[in-house]
C-alpha cells in the first residue's frame, strides 16, 4: 500500500462530493490526474472503494473504512503541522469553533478576545450552527470544538459543562400571559411572536419545538440579535423565547415580563465538545482550556 497525503485528501473530498469530478476539483487536479490517482489505490490493494453506476458512485465497506482512516490520519498530520508550526516565526495557526446561538452572542466575544490577544498567531473559524449539526460535524471530523445545548445527543464526543443557559418567555406588561408564572411553550404559540434571524440556530431549534407539539409560530417580525427582540417586545410586538442571560445583560429596569418555561428543554445546559479531547492539536486545546477556565463556575 502507497498512499500519500494528496491520496488521501482526494479520497476523502471524492467521498464527500459524491462524485469524482467535484472530488478533483476540490483537490485542485484535473479529472484524469485524479482517476488515475484513485485507480492506483484501487489496485495496490486489490479492492474497490466505489462502485461506479448511472447515477455516480458510492462507496463500499472497504471505502466507508478507508474514509474513517483518512480522517484521523490527516487530522494527525495537520496536529504534526501545527505543533512543529509553533517552532517556525510567523506561521499562523487556525482552530474551528462551531456554536449555538447563545455562545455566539451572550459567552463568547470577551473569552474569545482575550484569547487572541494573548495568541497573536493563532485564528478563530467561528461559525453558528444548530447544535444538532454541530454534533455531526465533530463526529466527520470537520472542526475541532463546538458548544451545544444539552438537549441532543453527544454520544461518541467529549464533553465538559460550560454554562448554565436557561431559556425564558418575554412578553409585553399587559400580555394576557404575564400572570401565568410558568406558562408552556404550546400556550405560547396561540400568540403572536417577534422572532430571530430565520438562519440564526436558536430560531431553527425553536420552529422545531413547535413542530413537534403539531403547531408553527406566529412570527410577525424577524429580528437580528437578542437586543433588537427585546426592544419590540417592550413595545408590545408580541412575545419572543431569549436566554436568560441577555435579559440579565440587559439590566434593570425592565420593560416586559420574563417567565420561565414549563419545558425540559428550556432548562438547558450548554457543553463544550471535541471528538475527542486527548486528540485535539496543541493550539485546539489552548482554546479549549481557555473555555473551560472561562465557563467553570458556570453561570
Amino acid at each position: 500500500m502507497h498512499f500519500d497525503l494528496i491520496d488521501l485528501r482526494l479520497y476523502l473530498n471524492i467521498f464527500d462530493a459524491g462524485n469524482i469530478t467535484a472530488g478533483a476539483a476540490r483537490s485542485h487536479l484535473s479529472l484524469a490526474a485524479a482517476s488515475a490517482r484513485l485507480r492506483a489505490m484501487e489496485a495496490s490493494l486489490g479492492i474497490a472503494f466505489f462502485e461506479r453506476g448511472r447515477r455516480g458512485i458510492s462507496p463500499t465497506p472497504a471505502g466507508n473504512a478507508l474514509a474513517q482512516h483518512a480522517r484521523l490520519l490527516l487530522q494527525q498530520a495537520e496536529r504534526l503541522q501545527q505543533d512543529l508550526a509553533e517552532y517556525a516565526k510567523g506561521v499562523k495557526g487556525q482552530v474551528r469553533l462551531l456554536c449555538n446561538t447563545t455562545a455566539l452572542t451572550e459567552y463568547l466575544p470577551e473569552v474569545l478576545a482575550t484569547f487572541l490577544h494573548q495568541h497573536p498567531n493563532l485564528d478563530i473559524d467561528l461559525q453558528e450552527l444548530p447544535s444538532l449539526r454541530i454534533t455531526h460535524a465533530l463526529r466527520q471530523g470537520a472542526a475541532q470544538l463546538g458548544i451545544v445545548s444539552d438537549a441532543v445527543d453527544t454520544s461518541g464526543l467529549d464533553t465538559r459543562p460550560f454554562r448554565d443557559d436557561p431559556l425564558v418567555l418575554i412578553m409585553p406588561n399587559d400580555h394576557p400571559l404575564a400572570e401565568v408564572q410558568a406558562p408552556s411553550f404550546k400556550q405560547s404559540l396561540a400568540h403572536d411572536y417577534v422572532g430571530l434571524n430565520a438562519h440564526s440556530a436558536l430560531a431553527i431549534y425553536l420552529e422545531e419545538q413547535a413542530l413537534h407539539v403539531g403547531l408553527r409560530m406566529r412570527i410577525r417580525i424577524r429580528v437580528d440579535g437578542f437586543d433588537g427582540v427585546m426592544r419590540m417586545v417592550a413595545q408590545g410586538a408580541g412575545l419572543a423565547i431569549v436566554p436568560l442571560a441577555a435579559v440579565e445583560r440587559r439590566g434593570p429596569p425592565q420593560a416586559f415580563k420574563c417567565r420561565a418555561l414549563n419545558e425540559p428543554w428550556a432548562r438547558r445546559m450548554l457543553l463544550l465538545c471535541a471528538h475527542s479531547f486527548e486528540g485535539l492539536p496543541r493550539y485546539a486545546s489552548a482554546l479549549m482550556a481557555a473555555l473551560s477556565a472561562d465557563g467553570s463556575g458556570g453561570r
